[in-house]
């Protein structure tokens, strides 16, 4: 048991959910990830379940569900597909910095749409020499009258290609450091060009690419607060957004889990199912114990959130929850692929895909290093 309880509501909608996720986005996942193909077919199904309009506010056609049941969300299907789980992280961190910062325009133009599931965003702030070292981007907005100018390039962005609109955080004053960025929303028609899209070893459905941004004139009114608020913009962005990464690598552990318990009581060796080998249970044992540690801090983190961080910890323990449920994830991928033996390592069972996922969750929205740089930093004042 987790020291945190779901309430009933949150355990009947978790029930609702896998069982949609297990008919609807599983049988799919892998001929996805096969063909590096975005899952428009799952990502649909979500959309009938109304799963974007969790995470936005009621006010904008959202149901403003609390980050645990957003967490709860995201668990269940990267549980299925870990793929599918990030087109609904990705639209809800692109939406962020407009429904904590942005305007009342803002939030009335794009808010109701990403709840319907119309259109999707992405977030963009790492670039080629930028990535944890924030404020080394080069990316520029220049003000010209009632515009702002972009120029720059924009790396490993989610969704890239697939999103209607971009969260661009861009230098508007270059000689101010962190303190000269500026937040931006920019829609794709507005000039914004995917360069290339990245081939990589997880994640393989949902597409990661290269934003190009040149002399994309975006309005006044689409900057997201105030001028030089941008590093705080996106810092205040991934403080909330880092526990429900912790939310999908759970998700992931636990489809390696599930799939590995179901095949050692069928799987036959010396005449007995090779789940009555103690060594093996040892190894099931460990593995769900680490996937419901994981859980219970991924929830403690979700509910500091949901309470409006009180005591000012929600940086150090949505930190470690984001770390410690990636470390789990690999770990636990790692070990389902062990006792499946050769099988877990082919194609033809799903658990080499969950290890090939749960690597990512260890390296965005902040690597583990990073996580743990922001925890030391807590803990010595």
């Amino acid at each position: 048991m987790t020291a945190f309880q779901l309430t009933e509501d949150q355990r009947a909608f978790r029930e609702a959910l896998r069982r949609m996720a297990d008919e609807k986005i599983a049988p799919r996942a892998a001929a996805y990830d096969e063909n590096e193909e975005f899952p428009w077919e799952s990502f649909n199904a979500c959309v009938d379940m109304e799963l974007p309009s969790l995470a936005m506010p009621t006010g904008y056609g959202g149901a403003g569900a609390d980050l645990v049941t957003q967490a709860v969300m995201i668990e269940e299907v990267a549980r299925a597909c870990a793929s599918t789980s990030v087109t609904l992280l990705i639209s809800k961190l692109g939406m962020l910095p407009v429904i904590n910062f942005g305007s009342e325009e803002l939030k009335r133009t794009y808010l109701p749409r990403i709840a319907s599931g119309e259109i999707q965003a992405s977030y963009c702030l790492s670039e080629p020499d930028a990535g944890s070292d924030v404020a080394s981007m080069t990316a520029r907005a220049v003000r010209d009258g009632e515009h702002y100018v972009l120029n720059g390039t924009k790396c490993w962005i989610t969704n890239a290609g697939i999103s209607d609109t971009y969260t661009v955080f861009a230098k508007t004053d270059p000689e101010a450091s962190h303190r000269g960025i500026s937040c931006f929303l920019v829609e794709k028609d507005w000039g914004v060009k995917i360069s290339k899209l990245e081939h990589k070893m997880g994640l393989r459905a949902s597409p990661t690419g290269e934003v190009v941004l040149e002399d994309v004139r975006v309005p006044v009114e689409n900057r997201v607060g105030e001028e030089g608020r941008g590093f705080y913009i996106a810092m205040h962005t991934l403080d909330r957004s880092r526990p429900t990464i912790g939310a999908q690598a759970v998700g992931i552990a636990q489809g390696a889990l599930d799939y590995a318990v179901s095949y050692v009581k069928r799987r036959q060796q010396f005449g007995k199912p090779i789940a009555e080998f103690q060594g093996l249970q040892f190894m099931l044992a460990d593995m769900a114990t680490r996937t419901e540690a994981a859980r219970g801090l991924v929830y403690q983190a979700c509910a500091m959130a949901d309470a409006g961080d009180p005591d000012g910890q929600l940086a150090k323990v949505g930190a470690m929850a984001k770390c410690f449920a990636s470390d789990v994830a690999m770990s636990v991928t790692t070990d389902a692929v062990q006792l499946l033996g050769g099988y877990g390592y082919t194609r033809e069972f799903p658990v080499e895909r969950y290890m090939r996922d749960a690597k990512i969750t260890q390296i965005y929205e902040g690597t583990n290093q990073i996580q743990r740089v922001v925890i030391a930093k807590r803990i010595l004042g």
